[in-house]
């Protein structure tokens, strides 16, 4: 079996000058960053066009170890629709350094539906995660350097500031660290740490900004912790956010390459899907919408985390609305929501399958609350059964739900004809328009019941000690009016990852709630939530390698 970067070879790619023509675009247009990657200019944003075509947002079950292969089915479903006569961009989130190198690998899509240069966008690409590094990393030296400063000091009070800096690379050794060390010149020694670069706030920002304006007043808006007297500090007193808003001037501009199949992608931002919305920017969405009739978009995780974010956060501060709901499943992983073992999902288990349909029940009637129309793409791999494909159809059907198995890993485009069609006549029949599950103005703890009751399915909240700190010191910032973004788990429905299938009757343990002011939301923190990585025993690092001809191999 050929690997995705010996399919990726396979394909002679299509100069972008060509790709972009596809949407209407000049070469005038284009920042070429090479022959098959460039950047689009905001100015090709149509926002009538935008709310005259049509988005599809691709989500899925709760995740499990044997993955379930969303961004393959939205790649896939992307090339369907193009085969059917229906011009269609898939827009996706950019691949962190840490994954690829870690234990997950590349986040281009497998099999004969990627996105390439899959090399290019697995590594560096065009540099936009590092304009992020940047940029956030510059806040964190100007708080520093504040601190450290007797002229200009705001008075920061140290013990307050939570901003850390950040990298691109999984390292554990960085999560808790001592800056300021080595004497009255180097700064004022406080514990400090690093996050990875996806977990920044400033990724977030830049995934939800619409402008260069809005990007600047949001950066401006970071909160960076208090003074000694207990005023609140902001990037702006620091006058730090038109620097950073510099550093990310090429970065807010949308990344166009393409499928296998030769279809236009756009590839741009990539925030984590628990403590941020996990989901490309508002801005390649826009895009994607102004030059295409049809945009396949994906939310990290689950439907209950990226999913209910992108609806909550994206949809509500943007105003796009998704015409349908993709929702993917796989029979290895409702087998694992249902019991089964990981070592045995392979083995066909009709039993397990019944069982873990709860858990696809359970995300089907939250796409409800969202008032969006579903259809359920069962991501078929060689180990299933017809048996069992048969029962997860027969189920959606009494429940009133389409659905269509897929094969894009070994097929691509025409292993996803069937869904596309389906897709097509939701999106035409469909005419709700989505609901935000809560408003901005509720008070936080009724925001955070509304998601965690009707979304995870939890019976109560409890609020530890700091918890309830923080929301007396969010009321007396005037942040209350701000969205709830909930770190969890992605594991389970629940807060707790040894809950699988559809848990009932738990309780969410909030344990502090963080302020991301600047992306415009609050984190309320259930359960340990990693935002630096470490390396797996064998990391995926060690099998990649380039030969003297510039020709990289290990990449999967």
């Amino acid at each position: 079996m050929k690997s995705d970067l010996e399919i990726a070879h396979s394909v002679k790619l299509k100069p972008i000058q060509e790709i972009a023509a596809q949407l209407s675009l000049s070469e005038d247009q284009l920042e070429l960053y090479g022959k098959y990657k460039a950047k689009l200019p905001r100015t090709a944003i149509d926002l009538d066009a935008v709310q005259r075509n049509h988005l599809i947002l691709v989500s899925a079950i709760s995740p499990t170890p044997a993955g379930e292969g969303k961004t393959t089915v939205s790649i896939g479903l992307t090339q369907a629709l193009n085969r059917i006569g229906k011009k269609t961009t898939v827009v996706l989130r950019e691949p962190s350094l840490g994954p690829v190198f870690g234990i997950k690998g590349g986040a281009t899509g497998g099999g004969y539906s990627q996105v390439l240069p899959m090399e290019d966008i697995n590594l560096h690409f065009t540099g936009d995660f590092s304009a992020v590094e940047k940029a956030h990393n510059l806040l964190a030296a100007l708080i520093d350097n504040n601190i450290q400063n007797k002229k200009k000091s705001l008075g920061i009070d140290p013990r307050t500031v939570t901003w850390k800096r950040v990298m691109d690379m999984n390292d554990r050794a960085l999560r808790r660290i001592i800056v300021g060390l080595g004497g009255t010149t180097s700064g004022i020694p406080r514990e400090s740490g690093f996050d990875i670069t996806a977990a920044s706030e400033v990724m977030a920002i830049l995934c939800l900004a619409q402008n260069i304006k809005d990007l600047k007043n949001r950066l401006g808006n970071i909160f960076v912790g208090f003074t000694l007297d207990r005023n609140p500090i902001y990037a702006r007193d620091l006058q730090a956010n038109g620097a950073m808003a510099a550093l990310l001037k090429d970065a807010i501009k949308p990344n166009l390459v393409q499928t296998m199949e030769g279809n236009p992608a756009l590839i741009h931002g990539g925030p984590f899907a628990n403590i941020a919305q996990g989901t490309n920017t508002v801005i390649a969405t826009r895009m994607g919408l102004s030059l295409s009739d049809y945009v396949v978009t994906e939310a990290g995780f689950g439907f209950d985390l990226g999913a209910e974010k992108f609806f909550d956060i994206k949809c509500e501060s943007s105003g796009l609305s998704p015409k349908a709901v993709v929702l993917v499943a796989t029979v290895r992983a409702l087998k694992y929501h249902g019991g089964a073992k990981l070592s045995d999902l392979a083995a066909p288990n009709i039993k397990a399958v019944q069982a873990g349909l709860a858990n696809l029940d359970k995300h089907i009637e939250n796409i409800g609350h969202f008032q969006v129309c579903p259809v359920i793409a069962i991501n078929r791999f060689s180990s299933d059964s017809d048996e069992e494909i048969d029962l997860i159809q027969g189920h959606c059907k009494k429940r009133g739900v389409e659905s269509a198995a897929v094969e894009v890993w070994s097929r691509g485009g025409e292993g996803a004809i069937e869904l596309a069609e389906k897709v097509v006549a939701i999106v035409a029949g469909c005419k709700s328009r989505y609901k935000p599950l809560y408003k901005r103005e509720w008070p936080v703890e009724k925001k955070i019941e509304t998601i965690a009751k009707k979304i995870y399915g939890a019976r109560a909240i409890d609020y530890l000690a700091k918890a309830k700190t923080d929301l007396k010191n969010i009321e007396q910032l005037g942040l209350q009016n701000l969205a709830v973004c909930i770190a969890k788990t992605q594991k389970s429905l629940s807060d707790n990852p040894q809950l699988l299938g559809r848990p009932k009757d738990f309780v969410v343990t909030v344990r502090e709630i963080e302020i991301a002011a600047g992306a415009g939301f609050l984190i309320p923190i259930t359960g340990e939530i990693m935002r630096m990585p470490g390396l797996p025993s064998e990391p995926a690092a060690e099998k990649i390698d380039i030969d003297d001809q510039g020709q990289i191999t290990g990449l999967f």
